[in-house]
């Protein structure tokens, strides 16, 4: 199948972590047209088998497909680690296939220097032991501190940032001995770049914080220019779904999107 510029970015997640890699998009690629579905009604993601979130992204991925996308991307690492192999395949060549985690991989490697790198993220995410393994692959040296942070997707979602509340949760996660005396620290879920100035603050400034959004977009923009798929024409589409609608997840999404949402719920599961 012959993809073509005008077609649609295709991006999903569980919720509205997606929106901050939309958002990068965005920015650095003002020209395109944007398919945004948040899965919400099965989140999140982290505490599901990985043959549940196989089922959710394939279906996904159908409705994307059906809806003309170019480019499928998964903005969510938990389906990341889960799904990508599967939905490749089950793509094949009516799509482009993206995931979150390789881009950063690769910018860990070739821009970090410290060898003591943190990542937090969710259970599925983290249980799957992705970034470990391929950071390792690339860098033996490099000792990797894992964390799982399950609590974050729920408190974003809900809306509990820049208190006490999320300020406590924080502290509770990061405090504890798996991340003791980092350099380095991959927020490895797309949910956490909300947070990422509380983590930074928490840190004092003095730990590099990997934020997902701004590599994963600049990777979009390669891929699109090695397969001459840039839309160069103006005036795009950004079109927002989710499976459950709540009013959170809109005032949310505008948040960071800083753009006017317009949700439009959709089951794809009847």
């Amino acid at each position: 199948m012959k993809l073509i510029s005008k077609q649609a970015i295709g991006i999903f997640d569980s919720g509205v972590g997606g929106l901050t890699v939309a958002s990068s998009i965005k920015y650095i690629l003002p020209n395109e047209n944007i398919i945004y579905f948040g899965d919400t009604a099965h989140l999140p993601y982290g505490d599901k088998s990985s043959e549940s979130i196989k089922y959710y992204s394939k279906k996904i991925a159908d409705f994307l497909l059906g809806n003309n996308c170019k480019i499928i991307l998964i903005a969510c690492n938990t389906a990341s680690a889960s799904a990508y192999k599967e939905l490749k395949e089950y793509v094949d060549n009516k799509a482009v296939v993206i995931n979150v985690i390789d881009p950063v991989v690769q910018h860990v490697i070739q821009n970090v220097k410290s060898l003591k790198v943190g990542v937090i993220g969710t259970k599925g995410t983290i249980n799957s032991g992705t970034y470990e393994k391929k950071i390792k692959e690339l860098n033996s040296k490099m000792v990797i501190k894992s964390l799982p942070t399950p609590l974050f997707v729920p408190m974003i979602e809900e809306g509990f940032i820049y208190d006490d509340i999320s300020n406590a949760i924080i502290r509770s996660y990061l405090s504890k001995d798996n991340l003791k005396n980092i350099d380095t620290l991959i927020l490895g879920c797309t949910h956490y770049p909300v947070i990422k100035n509380q983590i930074r603050k928490f840190y004092d400034f003095r730990v590099n914080i990997i934020d997902s959004s701004r590599i994963v977009a600049n990777f979009v923009k390669k891929i699109l220019h090695e397969n001459n798929l840039v839309n160069t024409k103006t005036n795009p589409d950004y079109s927002f779904y989710v499976s459950d609608y709540t009013e959170t997840f809109e005032k949310i999404s505008e948040m960071f999107f800083e753009h006017k949402i317009h949700l439009k719920k959709m089951d794809l599961w009847k």
